[in-house]
């Protein structure tokens, strides 16, 4: 697995986090978002599976990292990989559907 999906997933997670931190151009975007991740909406869903994700790449990252330097129980660092790996693939499939049904929203004639 590539580190850099756990970063980018991190990242993101803690851009997430941060209310204040989004420019005024993602903010104009989001307004309905911020008010639903209050009420634990679709916001507040997205915004603790990007969390979740991300905890679960950086926990795959960390044993595979302690595995390097102490041996550690090989089965563990694999469950732990693996489930990083389908969590994160969950969350691609899941963006892909969103993605696909803007688009189709957007091709829908006025």
């Amino acid at each position: 697995m590539d580190m850099r999906i756990a970063s980018a997933a991190a990242a993101y997670a803690s851009r997430l986090a941060r209310p204040g931190a989004a420019s005024k151009e993602e903010t104009a975007g989001v307004s309905g978002a911020a008010t639903g991740a209050q009420d634990g909406g679709f916001a507040g869903l997205v915004k603790s599976s990007i969390s979740e994700t991300a905890k679960s790449l950086n926990t795959a990252e960390a044993m595979s990292r302690q595995a390097l330097v102490n041996p550690a129980d090989l089965g563990q660092v694999v469950a732990a990989v693996a489930s990083a790996e389908v969590t994160l693939q969950t969350v691609v499939a899941v963006r892909d559907r969103v993605v696909a049904a803007y688009q189709d929203i957007l091709r829908m004639p006025i």
